[in-house]
């Protein structure tokens, strides 16, 4: 079982904190708050965080030492484009240590789907049919990333609207579904969250701000509210 997997499976609710930037010391404050998982990136540019990550090689010795620092899962978003998704880069991704990617399903080349050495999780964004989702489990993806939230969007309070759409994506997909913070989540979202089947939080810029000690207040916070989950 691989470590995502392990994760998913083991936890009612998973914390995983997609960091606004690759930084060592941002690792490190989430890992302390109770990050069950992190998600770095490289190769793109990440709308909610207002960041152009660069390539894979102006981030290989920062990314070695965050795997490093602990055993939990570590994803990767490696592309922001069909044409960004450099095989010769994804081929280097398990070499080191990373468990997944996560990347969406229109910027996901069909090479990605087979010998990378990668558990395998996608995106979809609010133009996608949700009724496709079902089809991902075929390909052997192990989980959704649902993005659906529109970019005009980002920041705004969660609404039970939004946690009907998630709880149907978490009936169709018959796959854990992960849910990022494009809304601004708050720990008080997380027992609704849990209730609709979600499988894992994404915690990202628009909740864990930029700073570490923002980070490490925020992430603790919500580390508490799944911690107390019944």
């Amino acid at each position: 079982m691989t470590r995502l997997q392990q994760c998913l499976k083991q936890n009612k609710l998973s914390l995983i904190v997609s960091l606004p930037a690759n930084d060592i010391g941002l690792a490190r404050a989430a890992l302390e708050a109770g990050a069950d998982g992190l998600k770095v990136h490289f190769n793109v540019g990440h709308r909610a965080s207002g960041t152009h990550f660069g390539s894979l090689e102006s981030y290989r010795g920062v990314f070695e030492r965050i795997r490093g620092m602990f055993d939990g899962p570590l994803g990767v978003v490696p592309a922001g484009s069909l044409e960004d998704a450099d095989a010769a880069s994804i081929r280097q991704l398990a070499p080191l240590g990373f468990d997944f990617y996560s990347i969406y399903a229109h910027h996901l080349p069909s090479h990605m789907l087979y010998g990378s050495g990668l558990e395998k999780t996608f995106a979809i964004n609010h133009e996608y049919d949700l009724s496709l989702a079902a089809s991902a489990r075929h390909f052997g993806f192990a989980a959704l990333e649902a993005s659906i939230v529109p970019g005009d969007e980002y920041g705004t309070p969660l609404s039970f609207a939004d946690v009907l759409k998630y709880r149907r994506l978490v009936e169709q997909a018959q796959i854990p579904v992960l849910v990022p913070s494009q809304r601004k989540l708050v720990p008080d979202d997380i027992r609704a969250l849990s209730d609709a089947g979600v499988q894992a939080v994404l915690l990202g810029a628009i909740v864990t701000g930029r700073a570490g000690e923002q980070m490490l207040q925020q992430v603790a916070a919500f580390r508490d509210a799944i911690d107390r989950l019944t």
